[in-house]
């Protein structure tokens, strides 16, 4: 009888012990794909912030204002549209000939542009 007992706790002490290395085992693979995601966390931080610099160069305004003088044939002077209640047709007339666009040129103050940089927490 006592040797079927201590049979039985050593076989309880074996799957014990190997249970505990099947763990210890999964603990190190997972230790190791934790290690490798933080690498590649920090790679792509590394990627991202690089990104944010080069849309900071190509968003700034003054690179927007080249290309709108460049490409778009926009240039800096500003116009004001004005426009009153009367000269707007009324319902049910047919007289359009009265209405007339307003457009009137403002003149071009120079303001200096103020660069302002937004940071993130990261």
């Amino acid at each position: 009888m006592i040797r079927v007992v201590s049979f039985f706790c050593v076989a309880l002490m074996g799957l014990t012990i190997l249970t505990l290395y099947h763990i210890s085992e999964q603990t190190r693979v997972a230790r190791q794909d934790l290690r490798v995601t933080e690498r590649r966390i920090a790679a792509e931080e590394v990627e991202v912030s690089i990104l944010q610099t080069q849309w900071q160069k190509v968003a700034g305004p003054e690179t927007i204002q080249r290309l709108a003088e460049a490409s778009l044939g926009m240039n800096d002077t500003a116009t004001v549209q004005l426009s009153s209640l009367t000269d707007l047709p009324r319902r049910g007339d047919d007289t359009f000939a009265t209405v007339r666009t307003a457009n009137a040129q403002a003149p071009v103050v120079q303001t200096p542009i103020l660069k302002i940089s937004v940071r993130n927490g990261m």
